[in-house]
């Protein structure tokens, strides 16, 4: 097996280790909030309110990760959203990831932008179960910076850096801990293979909105 793959390999078994410990500390953070929570959705389409004003529609968040030891695995991925519509949002943002093992590095840096559409923005309103509990899709499109001597190893290269551009689908589920704030898991999988084997299969995300 090539070094790619032996880093990529790790990379995905260290990022799943990461996502399930951070779905445990969130799941502890979802319960105790679940008491002090406002029954307001934003921008909820059930409000007989007129349209709220754009700062009121604007989000923030993302998607985040740290790892440090033997293995160091460094993920910060922002976002600034927009809601179009009560159902409808778009968001954009930077991406940059930092791994490391032993003596081999390597970073992954570019942007991302996408759109999602709720299905459902409460659960509870068709099942009793108490929590704030939404289902959405997602599509998305990233384009990454690689580089060359990692990921292209041992075959000869022109540049020092190459772009990758890749469009992920998938949905997930969105718990509300707050007016403004949630709580996001998202199962996507990307629709066209580059052949650097950069996302899992599914690729499985934890993120926040604010």
């Amino acid at each position: 097996m090539i070094l790619k793959n032996k880093i990529t390999a790790k990379i995905h078994q260290s990022r799943t280790l990461l996502l399930i410990n951070l779905l445990l500390f969130m799941s502890f953070s979802i319960i105790s909030a679940q008491k002090g929570k406002e029954e307001q959705l934003p921008y909820d389409q059930t409000s007989k309110e007129e349209t709220p004003p754009i700062k009121e529609r604007l989000f923030f968040g993302g998607n985040f990760g740290l790892q440090f030891g033997t293995i160091t695995d460094i993920q910060i991925s922002p976002v600034i959203g927009f809601w179009i519509l009560p159902r409808v949002a778009v968001a954009a943002g930077p991406t940059y990831r930092y791994y490391k093992d032993v003596d081999v590095a390597t970073t992954l840096y570019g942007g991302k932008g996408y759109l999602q559409l709720v299905v459902i923005q409460d659960l509870s309103s068709f099942l009793p179960m108490g929590a704030h509990t939404g289902i959405f899709l997602h599509a998305e499109d990233e384009l990454l910076s690689l580089k060359s001597s990692f990921w292209k190893y041992p075959l000869p290269y022109t540049s020092d850096r190459f772009y990758v551009n890749t469009v992920l689908v998938g949905g997930g589920l969105s718990q509300q801990i707050g007016r403004r704030a949630s709580l996001n898991f998202m199962v996507l999988w990307p629709l066209n293979d580059s052949g650097y084997d950069i996302y899992s299969k599914p690729e499985i995300r934890v993120s926040f909105n604010f």
